[in-house]
């Protein structure tokens, strides 16, 4: 069952979400079964590789219909919060889906002779679901949405393999990348050789760039993050729809890659990348008044306005 972080009033807390619509608060459920303490200080604890993981399966395993009916809570008249509050790094990747991939190996030609393409964001880039996303005054006409599967790390991990990479992993999210593709700092500048590099990462960093939500899915819900799909619409009109199975580097792939050279530690996030269907493609960008749906099967779906 998908975990949330809410608030409600001045209080920040943590709830099972039943549907997109309705979510028990953890300790409601504990309170219903005999249990008074759930010292959970952040959404990690509760999930795999957290210290009250074996609580989270038995309130699980406890919720019942009448539990529902009599703790449910209305998401609308809870704030939603991105699932980790603050994340140590926020890892993306960059070109990582195959558009058209031959079919006699083609994505198997591309792992061996490539590497992931990484970035990072700052934190200030965090969103909540519901949040605005906020089109810059500095640079306005071509910010871009990209959904992309959320990977939450809940164990410390350094030098591991694919083949156990996964189980390193607390759960997954919805993640939007949005993204400037035209964001030329000083226009009046002396060009030089990295400047189409460096426009490009700068894009990536505007406040309120990586939205975030609405829950995790944990990992043990999810044995194989390569089957999800993802679409993606704005103003309800579908921009992107695509399967996570669609990665050159999938999952496990990539967590290994990244701790050959960086230790990872529970609550890094990592940013698998987006399909086809960006904006930039087809000369279409986001302004204010839009609304950007970004779902992802089995875990739910992100909601942003555009400011």
């Amino acid at each position: 069952m998908r975990l949330c972080r809410f608030q409600r009033a001045d209080k920040v807390e943590f709830g099972f979400l039943i549907d997109d619509e309705t979510l028990v608060p953890v300790v409601d459920v504990a309170h219903a079964i005999g249990i008074y303490e759930v010292p959970a200080e952040t959404l990690l604890d509760l999930l795999p590789g957290g210290d009250l993981k074996h609580v989270t399966a038995k309130l699980e395993s406890s919720i019942t219909p009448e539990i529902i009916d009599e703790h449910k809570v209305a998401t609308s008249s809870v704030k939603l919060l991105v699932p980790i509050a603050v994340p140590g790094k926020l890892i993306l990747l960059a070109g990582n889906y195959a558009d058209h991939v031959a079919e006699r190996g083609g994505i198997a030609e591309e792992r061996a002779n490539t590497f992931p393409y990484l970035f990072m964001k700052p934190l200030t880039t965090l969103t909540h679901p519901g949040d605005p996303i906020r089109i810059p005054a500095v640079s306005p006409h071509e910010i871009d949405w990209e959904i992309e599967l959320g990977v939450i790390l809940g164990k410390t991990c350094f030098g591991v393999t694919a083949a156990d990479a996964l189980s390193y992993v607390a759960g997954y999210t919805v993640i939007n990348d949005v993204s400037d593709r035209a964001f030329h700092p000083n226009p009046g500048r002396k060009t030089r050789p990295k400047d189409a590099f460096f426009d490009w990462q700068h894009g990536k960093w505007h406040d309120t760039f990586c939205p975030m939500g609405p829950c995790v899915l944990p990992a043990y819900e999810c044995p194989d993050p390569q089957n999800l799909r993802m679409t993606l619409t704005v103003n309800e009109q579908v921009e992107q729809d695509a399967s996570t199975g669609e990665m050159i580097f999938p999952v496990a792939d990539i967590i290994s890659f990244v701790s050959q050279f960086v230790t990872l530690h529970p609550g890094d996030i990592i940013a698998t990348g987006t399909p086809a269907g960006v904006g930039k493609a087809k000369g279409r960008f986001l302004k204010s008044g839009d609304l950007v749906t970004a779902k992802i099967e089995k875990i739910g779906a992100l909601k942003n306005p555009v400011a």
